[in-house]
């Protein structure tokens, strides 16, 4: 049995780790109302580019002088991986669902014949996948200079993509993040951004029965757009991935604060039984003593 000292020690270990939780926990709730926010604010914009992207897209795709990052490079040979994640840790399985779900994605890929080129976006992710497919990353960012992150950090994501798809490095672009849902659900999400493809359920705007001619033509329009919907779809990523960052932490610290207050009970029982019988120890021996005399 542990002396009453160590069991002391440890008491007084585990309520400073409770402070540090349950402040790790109002820090995590703080930003993640603005982290939350700033998540819905994006999707109205986003959605209704992507109605517009399937409006366009529904009669251009087939035609021959339609933009390349449409109609994509006519094969499916090459795969690029963005994974992203986030710069820290203490935020439960949030950066390990993402990279599970580019593992899965990254085997059934592999088992086909298929080339993976994977770009990470976080220090999480790249810490984990470089373990098993360190050859594959092409190339890596983070966050951890950055207070908060805006369109210019998606945009140099989306550049970079870009550019390599320009340069035939790669047939299709995929995006892994984490979809915020609410507080206690963060789902890990793969969404295609090279070719540029509607999400399922995106719907072309009604026009009720109206004729649309487009100046300049849909093609022109799909040039300009086109890259603009990549950096849209990466900055979306990055706001999805932030809130959900923040509610995973905010819950991985509430249980970690509740686990530490049931150790303390635990172990004040254990100390204060501890006691009690060193107590009735000393009791016995001065009673044994007095009555040998």
């Amino acid at each position: 049995m542990p002396s009453l000292k160590a069991l002391k020690n440890r008491i007084a270990s585990v309520k400073s780790t409770k402070k540090i939780t349950k402040a790790k926990q109002m820090v995590a709730a703080a930003k993640l109302r603005r982290a939350e926010e700033a998540a819905k604010a994006a999707r109205p914009y986003t959605e209704r580019m992507e109605a517009v992207l399937a409006n366009l897209s529904a009669s251009a795709k087939d035609n021959p002088n339609a933009p390349k990052l449409l109609r994509g490079t006519g094969q499916e040979k090459t795969h690029l991986m963005i994974v992203a994640t986030a710069d820290k840790g203490l935020c439960g399985a949030f950066n390990s669902s993402i990279v599970r779900l580019a593992r899965e994605r990254i085997v059934k890929l592999q088992s086909e014949g298929k080339t993976v080129k994977i770009v990470t976006v976080g220090r999480k992710g790249n810490d984990q996948l470089k373990r098993l497919y360190g050859d594959l990353i092409v190339w890596k960012t983070d966050f951890t200079q950055i207070r908060s992150i805006g369109f210019a950090q998606a945009q140099e994501i989306a550049d970079k993509a870009l550019a390599m798809f320009d340069a035939g490095e790669f047939d299709v672009a995929t995006i892994f993040y984490g979809k915020f849902k609410s507080v206690v659900s963060q789902v890990p999400t793969a969404q295609q951004i090279i070719p540029a493809v509607a999400p399922e359920g995106a719907t072309p705007p009604d026009l009720k029965g109206a004729v649309y001619e487009y100046e300049p033509e849909e093609a022109d329009i799909l040039k300009a757009l086109l890259p603009r919907y990549a950096a849209v779809q990466v900055f979306r990523a990055l706001l999805e991935n932030v809130a959900s960052e923040q509610a995973a932490s905010m819950t991985a610290m509430d249980n970690a604060t509740r686990n530490a207050g049931d150790m303390i009970d635990g172990l004040t029982l254990q100390y204060n039984r501890a006691r009690q019988a060193q107590i009735t120890k000393e009791l016995i021996e001065i009673i044994s003593g007095a009555e040998a005399l």
